[in-house]
């Protein structure tokens, strides 16, 4: 019977399974989830870096080990010298400009009603990718004003206050009484009072005259006066028009100058009137009437921003232009996080708005500043595409970087060792700035 009821009972609980075997399951479950990522993450990233190491101690072929000479000629060919030396440029500055302007309009943008729509269109650059927003910023900086908005712009503003010459191409023809002086153009014989001068010149296209420009007219003898017209002495067809004297349909230089010069001194000037006519004092009788060079220079063609000298600042500018919007998103999330009691007591205790700026916000958003600041470096270290895009052939020599000069010698002058050895530095520069955004981003999750 004891058997029996043995029998007929019911199984006990199963016995519970220790806490190693829970463990370890997990375990193999997570690395189970993690094993794709663990392998694209060895395919795209650990072993490029490894074979990029490997690579960088073997000459251009890969057949003989150079040693360390791909990294001696970091710092002996000019090329990447000069790399090095932008980079230098784009790390101090790029980041410092971007986070200075995400500052001013995260905190300028707080209070206004707009303030949002103003931050979204700061920040659509970011949506644009560094080959469209090179394309456009090649186009902003050429140097054609009709082309290029900056030069338009600067062009616009320097001719408001220092009007270009009307004259450019300007230049005595047949039978002209002129000679050219220095730039300019002088008589070859004195003049004396009341006998009118002529002094025409041929060169200007009648649609580049001045508007102010009239029909010509031949000037009358005025006693103790020197008279002239000045003009342009060509008329369109084949045997038409007479040289030496204003015809109907010649126009005169409205506006140019005329300086009469005795001993090499200018005793008296004038400034010829719409129909080219002008008139000198009895002060120029026997003086050579002078037309200076300030008639005849070219006319301010902008500032040559893709040039060796700014071509850097230039390509910088773009990627303010793109990156500050970054840094306002990230610096305006830390200010909605800053206590508006401490900015208050600030005000309650007689600061103005820039002393709660600068001894209270700032200070507290130094954390959130660090983190943006380093992470434009890091951005800043694999510049590529901008510099590639916007400087010319003829200055991507001058505005180098590391990154540039990387694809320069793995892909166009055929040393990939060199470039390997690049690639190489520029990870080391880029490891401690990733290893100081990390500590910091972990201090944050701590607080």
């Amino acid at each position: 019977m004891a058997s029996a009821a043995a029998a007929g009972a019911p199984p006990g609980p199963a016995a519970p399974k220790s806490r190693k075997s829970v463990t370890g399951t997990r375990r193999t479950v997570a690395a189970l989830f993690l094993l794709p990522a663990l392998v694209l993450l060895g395919a795209l990233v650990v072993y490029p870096i490894g074979y990029s190491v490997v690579r960088s101690f073997y000459n251009a072929s890969g057949d003989g080990f150079a040693g360390f000479d791909n990294y001696k000629a970091l710092f002996t060919d000019d090329g990447i010298r000069t790399a090095l030396k932008n980079n230098v440029i784009w790390v101090v500055f790029a980041p410092t400009v971007s986070t200075a302007l995400g500052l001013i309009f995260a905190v300028l943008t707080e209070r206004v009603r707009w303030g949002t729509a103003f931050k979204l269109v700061v920040f659509m650059p970011m949506a644009i990718s560094m080959l469209a927003a090179g394309i456009i910023f090649r186009l902003v900086y050429d140097q054609d004003p009709d082309k290029g908005v900056a030069n338009a712009v600067w062009v616009g503003v320097h001719d408001t206050f220092a009007q270009s010459s009307a004259f450019p191409k300007a230049h005595p023809g047949r039978q002209s009484p002129l000679k050219a002086d220095g730039g300019g153009f002088i008589t070859s014989a004195p003049v004396h009072a009341g006998q009118p001068v002529t002094l025409p010149l041929v060169g200007v296209a009648p649609e580049q005259m001045p508007d102010s420009a009239k029909k010509a007219v031949a000037v009358k003898a005025e006693p103790g006066k020197i008279t002239g017209t000045t003009w342009q002495d060509f008329t369109r067809g084949k045997g038409v028009g007479r040289l030496g004297a204003p015809d109907p349909s010649e126009l005169g230089y409205a506006g140019m100058r005329i300086e009469a010069v005795k001993d090499g001194k200018v005793v008296a000037s004038a400034e010829a009137a719409g129909d080219g006519t002008f008139t000198l004092p009895a002060s120029a009788d026997g003086a050579l009437l002078r037309l200076p060079a300030s008639n005849f220079k070219e006319p301010y063609n902008g500032v040559d921003w893709l040039g060796p000298a700014l071509v850097t600042p230039a390509v910088i500018g773009s990627y303010v232009w793109m990156w500050a919007g970054f840094a306002m998103v990230l610096i305006a999330a830390g200010l909605a996080g800053v206590p508006r009691e401490l900015l208050e007591a600030a005000r309650v205790d007689g600061a103005n708005e820039w002393q709660v700026f600068r001894k209270v916000t700032v200070p507290l958003l130094a954390p959130v500043l660090a983190v943006v600041v380093v992470t434009l470096m890091i951005n800043v270290l694999k510049v590529f595409d901008l510099v590639y895009i916007i400087a010319p052939g003829s200055s991507q020599d001058d505005a180098n970087v590391l990154a540039l000069e990387l694809y320069r010698k793995g892909f166009a002058e055929g040393q990939p060792g060199i470039a390997s050895a690049i690639a190489v530095f520029l990870l080391l520069l880029v490891i401690p700035l990733m290893l100081f955004n990390v500590r910091r981003l972990r201090r944050e999750v701590r607080r």
